[in-house]
């Protein structure tokens, strides 16, 4: 089997129809197989699945449904799927993605040809056509937070320093090494999973894609933006619907600052970056609670 991809829903069944209609409309030359991991069967993707998947012999021969009695979060239910997953390479895909038809081939032919890549990512668009800015990131060190956090990248998108966190100085059609991608679509070679492993548990939901390449450095593979080929992202489907939704990019910040970049810094500059993550997020919550669209990373 050369490819396994992950898939976990919850509460996406229209946009996970949409998904599964592009992954197994894909056009590639090997095998692969699609594991499901719904994080909530009653929201009615289960039905879907069995009905107009797992019913078809040619789909369900590649297919893999996994239903959770609960929500366990985004790692824990990825890993789930990579526990079961027989393909050399690991594709983390979100249940509101769009891969075009050569997706899967050009990643696969892209990773073949450069083993040096542990984590590719290929150009992400959001419904409207523009640069989903997460699929080519750098690590959120301090000050690079603070300038994306404030507003400041985006007042100043050219700026090299002020930008760096989302490289929107850079041309989105250019081949470029970056620091992580999104968990949306995370390609992820043999050679490197085999080093780096599962998904860290720690993180409900955010952060964890940010983790695994940080990790995937400090094996000394290299995490590649490839815009050859381009997947929609129906950005932030699944969740504005979790209330946890909130608390769990917070928390992810403080996860990963704690587990990377803490021994980095003196202590009082740490308990400054704590204070900063939690009193943004208690302002967020305030803020919410006159919206009706809720504010989740923004």
């Amino acid at each position: 089997m050369k490819l396994s991809i992950i898939i976990v829903p919850y509460k996406a069944k229209e946009k996970v129809e949409v998904t599964l209609d592009a992954v197994y409309a894909s056009v590639v030359n090997f095998d692969y197989e699609v594991i499901v991991v719904d994080n909530l069967p009653v929201s009615g993707t289960e039905d879907l699945i069995r009905t107009k998947y797992l019913s078809k012999p040619e789909l369900a021969a590649k297919t893999i449904y996994v239903p959770n009695t609960e929500n366990v979060g985004f790692p824990k239910a990825n890993n789930q799927g990579l526990k079961l997953s027989t393909g050399l390479y690991k594709l983390l895909l979100n249940p509101d993605t769009k891969v075009s038809p050569d997706t899967f081939q050009a990643m696969i032919d892209f990773m073949d040809s450069r083993p040096d890549v542990g984590i590719s990512t290929c150009k992400m668009v959001k419904g409207d056509g523009t640069l989903d800015l997460a699929c080519r990131r750098s690590f959120p060190d301090p000050w690079v937070s603070f300038f994306r956090l404030s507003g400041l990248s985006k007042l100043f998108p050219n700026n090299k320093k002020l930008a760096a966190y989302n490289l929107t100085y850079k041309s989105i059609d250019e081949e470029t090494e970056t620091d992580s991608g999104s968990g949306a679509f995370l390609f992820v070679s043999p050679a490197c999973y085999e080093k780096i492993g599962l998904l860290d548990e720690r993180f409900y939901m955010y952060g964890e894609d940010l983790d695994w390449c940080f990790r995937a450095k400090q094996f000394g593979f290299k995490v590649w933006y490839y815009p050859k080929t381009t997947t929609i992202h129906y950005k932030g489907q699944s969740s504005r619907q979790n209330p946890y939704a909130l608390y769990a990019f917070h928390d992810a910040m403080w996860i990963f600052y704690k587990k990377h970049l803490y021994s980095k810094y003196p202590r009082p500059f740490s308990w400054l970056v704590y204070v900063g993550i939690w009193g943004r997020y208690y302002l967020k919550r305030f803020i919410n609670f006159f919206k009706t669209e809720k504010i989740v990373s923004k």
